[in-house]
């Protein structure tokens, strides 16, 4: 039989794929776990100034004021915190509004206030369920 496929000029070669498609499986399970899959973009944010004040009938009688200077430190009703620490803020807040979360808070925050002390007092009033929340901003100054 081999001398009649070699008489007729042709031989079957048979080529076997499954050490290719081994490579092939490998490299796609390589690629698949060294790819970084977060999005990192880059955004233009422009924080709004405020152009007038608000009245004080807009304002209710009971309000939660958390403020943050520039130094990162945290003032409830204008009493300071002996630390900056969400565990801290948190049980303040819970002092303060007796544990009603239906309480409206405003968040003031200098201007060179570190965004890590802003984020952390956001995440205090939402994990204690504050969902009145109002973000503070100054008026422009006049030239």
């Amino acid at each position: 039989m081999l001398l009649e496929r070699r008489r007729h000029g042709r031989e079957d070669l048979n080529i076997n794929l499954t050490p290719l498609i081994d490579v092939i499986l490998t490299l796609i399970i390589f690629f698949m776990v060294s790819t970084r899959f977060n999005r990192d973009t880059q955004m233009q944010v422009n924080l709004p100034t405020a152009g007038a004040a608000p009245t004080e009938a807009a304002l209710p009688a009971e309000i939660i004021e958390v403020t943050v200077d520039a130094a990162g430190n945290f003032f409830v009703n204008a009493k300071p915190l002996v630390n900056s620490q969400l565990n801290t803020l948190k049980s303040a807040l819970q002092e303060v509004s007796n544990g009603n979360a239906e309480l409206p808070m405003v968040i003031s925050a200098d201007g060179k206030a570190p965004y890590q002390a802003v984020a952390t007092a956001m995440d205090a009033a939402g994990q204690l369920g504050f969902h009145k929340l109002t973000m503070a901003a100054q008026s422009p100054s006049e030239p």
